[in-house]
Order: structure tokens, then sequence, then C-alpha cells
């Protein structure tokens, strides 16, 4: 089959690789910028947007890894009756625009925490000084993930909307949503022409860079996910969506992420409408068939039922300095070895930013220069294990992270999965991820 990645920002390697393994004919299709050009260097075949309705032409299969660039160049390939997996512009809204994306939820009658729209900041540091409470600060479009901020008092929220506005960081729309105190928990699940894949796929994130939650935030550092056949989660969020998600043609995955407090109350944040960076690839750990076949059921309307129910799975990003800010020039975080790779690992190691690069490496005992798995930027890798229990997935996965080296000061968070242990007791006296075990 011919598969077209449409990826912006390379984040796909790993399905790539998966196809092409599995006997696909695979093409990615990369933005052509200085951060992204090694990226699948020597082990696919990548090209740049220039010429992206002959590649559209090209597919069988088009699978979106983004929701940002060439959607009304995909629309249009769509709306000719090609097989598309991935968001539509209107699909995308939901996600970007944070408006748009509340406005979805109350209309088919789910509480949305309250929030207010704003433009500019001081507008903002005024609301903040007269509610006198916790917010939490929310940017629409494609911003800078920094320019999320969860407060602690209304006095630091003034702080950084204020350093904000010095350092001119407004680029659109953003969003001041009332604080809910609980537990962070996120349901998702595949659409397509004939309605929710078999499977919801509930998923606890660990989004800031080290280890118990301290540090900035990342888009994700790690995450605990598995499919059930049945979520209260799920039932309440993503069911009464069925008639909007037909409505505009979607198909591919939707995720809600949600604070659950200690009442019970779920407090939605926002919808997730394209494939997750790692959680697709994590999710792939529980993929037991054919990635593209299973894609192309999913855009023809069959479910193909490819995902293990009820086992637990658990991602670790592997990365590189100076991420997450990725400021130092590409030569700095290009063409770093990655010893220890065998070949039996490549099921559980999913490439993020790798190629091919020559490098010195030790064959019988002769340390010769030849091609070999190398950094294609700063976020590398993301390591997988299954298990039935957290504990048990957690130290699998970690005991494969620690047999690799890469000589450039790797950073990973140790914890991912530890604060489980104690919210899901917690979650569970209130219904939710029953029969989870840490």
């Amino acid at each position: 089959m011919r598969l077209l990645l449409v990826d912006p920002q390379g984040a796909s390697l790993d399905i790539a690789m998966r196809a092409h393994r599995d006997g696909h004919d695979v093409m990615m299709v990369i933005r052509d910028t200085p951060k992204t050009a090694n990226i699948g260097k020597g082990i696919i075949k990548v090209v740049d947007g220039v010429d992206i309705q002959r590649h559209l032409k090209w597919a069988e299969l088009v699978v979106l890894a983004d929701n940002t660039r060439w959607l009304q160049d995909v629309d249009a390939y769509r709306a000719a009756g090609g097989l598309v997996v991935g968001p539509s512009k209107e699909a995308a809204d939901w996600e970007l625009d944070r408006e748009i994306g509340q406005q979805v939820m109350r209309k088919v009658g789910i509480t949305v925490p309250p929030y207010r729209t704003f433009s500019d900041y001081d507008s903002a540091i005024a609301f903040v000084k007269k509610e006198d409470r916790r917010f939490v600060s929310k940017p629409s479009g494609d911003a800078d993930k920094a320019l999320s901020y969860v407060s602690k008092t209304p006095a630091d929220m003034v702080y950084m909307l204020e350093r904000w506005k010095k350092f001119g960081k407004l680029k659109g729309d953003f969003i001041l949503q009332d604080f809910k105190a609980g537990i962070e928990m996120a349901v998702g699940g595949f659409w397509g022409p004939g309605g929710f894949n078999e499977g919801w796929c509930e998923n606890f994130e660990f989004k800031k860079l080290m280890n118990s939650d301290l540090g900035v935030a990342t888009g994700e550092q790690g995450t605990v996910l598995r499919f059930v056949r049945v979520s209260k989660l799920a039932r309440r969020l993503l069911t009464p969506l069925q008639e909007d998600l037909e409505r505009i043609g979607y198909t591919g995955y939707i995720d809600v992420n949600t604070i659950i407090d200690e009442k019970g109350n779920i407090w939605p944040l926002e919808f997730t409408m394209r494939p997750g960076w790692p959680t697709f690839n994590i999710q792939q750990a529980l993929n037991e068939g054919d990635t593209v076949e299973w894609l192309m059921d999913l855009a023809q309307g069959r479910d193909s039922r490819n995902f293990s129910l009820d086992r637990l799975a658990i991602g670790v990003v592997l990365s590189i300095p100076d991420y997450p800010y990725s400021h130092i020039t590409r030569k700095e975080v290009t063409g770093i070895p990655i010893y220890g790779i065998k070949p039996g690992m490549w099921q559980h190691l999913h490439p993020c930013e790798m190629m091919l690069e020559v490098a010195a490496n030790d064959v019988d005992g002769k340390i010769l220069n030849m091609p070999m798995p190398c950094t294609a930027g700063d976020y590398v890798l993301v390591m997988t294990a299954v298990a039935d229990t957290i504990a048990q997935a957690k130290e699998t996965v970690y005991r494969r992270l620690k047999r690799l080296v890469v000589p450039n000061s790797p950073m990973y968070r140790t914890d991912i999965g530890d604060r489980l242990s104690k919210q899901l007791p917690l979650l569970q006296k209130m219904g939710f991820a029953s029969g989870m075990t840490f």
C-alpha cells in the first residue's frame, strides 16, 4: 500500500518505519526547515511540501500527524474521494481554537470549567486582580507551550501575564480558565465512518520535564495508557460527540483531557484532534497487527480490532540537551550515535528525531566507522513496555532505556507512572480507571 504521512514536524518516523517493515511503500512529507532537515535521513523517503498535490495523487492512504499545515490541500483531496486519517480544518479548530472546543462540549451537554477569552494582556491582568482567585492560562492556536500556565495564586498569574506582555509573547487569543483541583486523566478513541473502533484509550500524561512534575512544561515526557471496552470517562465525554464527529466527517483519533475532582466531577480541559505524540507511539506497543492496514480499515469504516485490551503500556521520552528549548544549532544535536539498539529492541523503541549516519562502532572488537542509528534532533526516541501492572511495565521500560548509550547527556524522567500508586485508588472509588492495577 502507498502510505503518505503528512507531517510538518517529522513526528511520525516510527509509523513510517513500521509501515516499511510491514512491506508498504511509504513517503513522509516534512516541512523543510533546519530543525527537521535530517529526520528520517537514510531511513525513509522524505519529501517537502512544495509538491504536496503530486504526493497526494501518489497515495492510497494519507495520514496526518499534525493539524497545523497543508490542511486545505488534504481537505481538497478528501473531498475528491481520497482516503484520509486525520483532521480537517473544522476538526482542527476543535483543538486549536479554545473557544470553539469549549462550545462543542457545551452544545452536547458537557459541563466545562468557567473561562473567559482575552486578546490582550491588560484586560486579563485587570480580570485576575478583580476576581482574586486561581486561573489557568491557555493559548489558542499552535502557540508556544510555555504560554500555558497553572497559577498557584492570583499574584503569580498576574506576574506571568505581565512577563509575557513585556516580552511580546501574545500571538493570538488566549483563555483564562477557572482552576480545578483534582487528578488529571484523559480518554480517547479512534473514530471513522463506522463509528468508534472498539477500545477506549484511558491515559495519564506526565508533562513536566523533571521528576515529581517539576520544571518546564513539555508536550509529554511519558504516558501510561490502556485500551478498555468500557470506560465511564468515555461514556461521559466521547459518546455524546458522535453526531458532531459524523457531521464534520472526521476520521482519526480524538482525545479529551480532564481534571476529576474529589467529588467525582469531570472537568474537561481540551481536545486533541490528531495523533498525540508520544501517545500514538505508545499505542503502537499495544497494536497487534499491521498499522497501515488498521488505519486503512479505519478510513473505510471497518474495525480491525488490532489493539490488545486491558493490558498496560508505558512510554518514556529520551531527549538530549537543550530540549525542550531547541535553541542550539542543529549541528550540536545531529549525528550523535545511539549505541545498544539490538534487533529485538526495535519493537519497543519508537524513533522520533533519528537518522542513519556514519559513526564509530564496535564490531567484533574493532572500532569501525559505519552507518548506524543517530540523532537528528534533541527529541530522540520513545521507549515502551507492556505488562499487566504499571509497576511491571515501569521496571521493564527503564531496564530497556539503560541499555542505550548516547554520548551527549541523554535525559528522561525516571518516575513515569509513580503518582498513580496514590491516584488510582482515589479514582477507582469514584468509578474511573476500573481494573487498572499499579
